[in-house]
């Protein structure tokens, strides 16, 4: 009989890990696996992928207010009944949130076992203290998380450090695409073209790589990411207007085809912000380093797991556009170099970071649980 899990997630419409769950759906061995997702909210493409591959989605809350507390069984087993019938023998939540009341439900719907992946660094409240303690297991994205959040109340024993994973044979180094931007925007072949992908909200660190860029005479800023945070996305346009960099600092929105996107850049920057403790383990940054691009990231968890600083990627620290653009200078004089960390990175992704190696790994990680073995 095949193992029936259940994956919960907001939406597959602005939740950013929502490739990242489906491709361990979409990976998992069906012959021994039977995945179902559930959403609050349905919509998006990726939805329509999981359906046509033959994995149920479905519409349901599987979260409840916690307050107030004396209505709190009560709330939890209505929102049970939906999933009773499914007889999940596990259920892994993608939910970010420090929410207590899904395990509640998920016990009550008679599932005996609940899953969290960890997916950023932040820790603002007891519940989340609570929704481990509920967990069977908690999947961690990078190394600090295990001994920042779970090293005390006997959590440790159920982290699982499961980093992810990217499509190597879609994310692979391409023919270049540079002259497509360059006669977009009517640049010269000399043009250094910087590309970030990244939504544009305030935890990647946009301001700091505009700044960067406003030392350089011919570099241009390609920043491709939906315009998620209407208040944020005008505060960089007026950042750009103030420092006259509108006709070097160009806001793609959302672009389909990241690897040729890719292909087109001569270096990749992820600036990500600190203080804002959100990034786990930011797969736009490995899908950069699968495409052979040569990486600068700043020093936050996450992207310190995923680049070997000075190997195979440049480490900066956070909120530093003066480092930040040093690192850009170095490889700017040194296109060995961006060679060099461009073929490193690709090696890197290739032996550590596939969807192979996620998926095996929650695979194992599954049948650990439910045999009752101890790591």
């Amino acid at each position: 009989m095949r193992i029936r899990i259940l994956y919960t997630i907001p939406n597959f419409i602005t939740a950013g890990s929502g490739r990242v769950l489906a491709n361990i759906a979409l990976g998992l061995d069906r012959e021994k696996f039977q995945p179902t997702v559930c959403v609050s909210r349905k919509g998006g493409s990726i939805e329509a992928e999981l359906g046509a591959s033959g994995i149920p989605v479905i519409e349901a809350p599987f979260t409840v207010s916690a307050k107030p507390y004396p209505g709190l069984l009560r709330r939890t087993c209505q929102a049970a009944r939906v999933f009773k019938p499914y007889k999940f023998d596990l259920w892994h939540s993608w939910h970010y949130a420090d929410d207590y009341t899904e395990p509640l439900i998920a016990r009550l719907a008679g599932t005996k076992h609940w899953v969290y992946t960890k997916k950023a660094m932040g820790w603002g409240s007891r519940a989340w203290l609570l929704r481990s303690l509920l967990s069977t297991r908690i999947v961690a994205d990078n190394t600090e998380m295990e001994e920042k959040f779970f090293n005390k109340w006997g959590l440790r024993k159920k982290v699982r450090l499961i980093p992810h994973g990217v499509n190597h044979r879609i994310f692979k180094p391409l023919p270049s695409n540079k002259k497509y931007y360059l006669n977009k925007f009517n640049l010269s072949e000399e043009a250094v073209l910087i590309g970030c992908v990244a939504h544009l909200v305030p935890v990647k660190g946009h301001p700091t790589l505009i700044e960067a860029v406003n030392n350089f005479s011919n570099v241009h800023l390609l920043l491709a990411g939906k315009q998620n945070d209407r208040e944020y996305f005008s505060q960089l346009q007026a950042q750009v207007k103030i420092l006259d960099l509108i006709e070097k600092v160009h806001f793609l929105d959302f672009i389909e085809n990241i690897p040729e996107f890719l292909s087109a850049i001569d270096i990749a920057v992820l600036p990500t912000w600190d203080r804002w403790r959100r990034e786990g383990c930011p797969v736009a940054l490995l899908e950069a380093m699968a495409c052979g691009k040569a990486c600068i990231a700043t020093d936050v968890p996450g992207s310190r797991d995923i680049i070997e600083d000075g190997i195979s990627g440049l480490l900066v620290p956070p909120e530093d556009p003066h480092a930040l653009a040093n690192a850009i200078q170095r490889l700017i004089d040194d296109p060995e170099l961006r060679q060099q960390l461009g073929l490193a990175a690709r090696q890197r992704v290739e032996t550590h970071y596939t969807i192979e190696k996620e998926v095996a790994a929650h695979e194992q990680l599954y049948r650990e649980i439910l045999k009752g073995m101890s790591r």
